[in-house]
């Protein structure tokens, strides 16, 4: 993964509101429900969210700038007490084989001694000498010990309804490989998914799983406040003045309001349990009415205001002063 700072392209001298202010920027513009006709956009908002996962946190932010871990998090090999460390080269898997020399042979005068060092150094995970060019001791260690972190972190954008009724999506991970998630019924927005062992792995370690952070899409028409749900709804002037049932999609069957004659825009109606799931129930649905003109002149309509002013005038703004 690139340097976070580069993904969120900030310098490393940006304050904590900058970086915040960068990646909602980025993840907003980069949001894969934004970007449908772009098969990368997934893989760009899954790079901002680890950027973000790392400079977002003051502890993690702090680790990452000494050295102390990579930029997907990882933990960095610090080297050894003293700056003596030993010279290492890549083994198989990724990690690193050092190797330790000695004064003499394995067994003779210092070597002993030397292990024991070392064996204290890292808790008994010194492997058995063997020898080494020019007659010294070649010592190798069990890196088992050094935890590492092999967790994969992508993030899962879904629908509202998708979010309460459940079902299964399609992610894709920085690696390129596809996974088919199950959705569980009634996940909130920040919510993990764990899928075990299907993270990253390593020789002899036991691989990572996959943590799918969950993303609730914007919806088209419906607002979230916590379980409520809010909707404006469009009515015509004459079910305003005249009163009738009116149709109110909700997040199951569409339902219909009774609206009462001389209905002002702004008036709200609350739905009892046609909201988000809950502890111990569900939330409302709550309604307002927004009354809407038809579109273009209407000299019909201009002809019946005009003479109903002249008959009834009225000011809705008096109380204003």
């Amino acid at each position: 993964m690139r340097d976070p700072y580069e993904v969120l392209g900030v310098p490393r001298s940006a304050s904590a509101a900058a970086i915040k202010s960068a990646y909602r920027k980025l993840a907003k513009k980069h949001h894969p429900d934004s970007n449908k006709g772009d098969p990368k956009s997934a893989e760009r908002f899954a790079e901002i969210n680890s950027a973000n996962e790392i400079l977002g946190d003051e502890d993690k932010r702090k680790q990452f700038d000494r050295g102390e871990i990579d930029a997907e998090g990882k933990p960095r090999f610090q080297g050894f007490p003293g700056g003596g460390g030993p010279r290492g080269r890549a083994g198989p898997g990724g990690f690193e084989s050092y190797t330790f020399r000695s004064g003499g042979a394995a067994g003779g005068p210092g070597g002993g001694a030397f292990e024991d060092i070392l064996n204290s150094m890292f808790g008994g995970g010194m492997r058995g000498a063997r020898p080494g060019a020019g007659g010294g001791a070649q010592f190798e260690f069990d890196t088992g010990g050094i935890g590492l972190d092999l967790d994969v972190n992508v993030a899962m954008s879904v629908s509202l309804e998708e979010s309460v009724k459940g079902g299964e999506k399609r992610v894709r991970l920085p690696t390129g490989k596809e996974l088919n998630v199950k959705i569980p019924a009634g996940v909130a927005e920040g919510q993990q998914i764990r899928l075990r062992g299907q993270g990253e792995s390593a020789q002899g370690h036991p691989p990572g799983d996959l943590l799918i952070t969950i993303n609730i899409a914007p919806h088209p028409f419906f607002k979230v406040e916590g379980a409520d749900l809010r909707i404006d709804l469009p009515v015509t002037l004459y079910e305003a003045v005249l009163g009738g049932k009116v149709r109110v999609p909700t997040l199951g069957n569409a339902v219909e309001l009774s609206v009462p004659k001389n209905t002002s825009s702004g008036r709200t109606f609350r739905l009892k349990g046609k909201g988000l799931p809950k502890a111990g129930g569900t939330g409302d649905l709550f309604v307002t009415i927004r009354i809407m003109l038809p579109d273009g002149n209407d000299a019909e309509l201009e002809a019946l205001m005009e003479k109903w002013r002249d008959l009834h005038p009225y000011n809705p703004r008096s109380g204003l002063g």
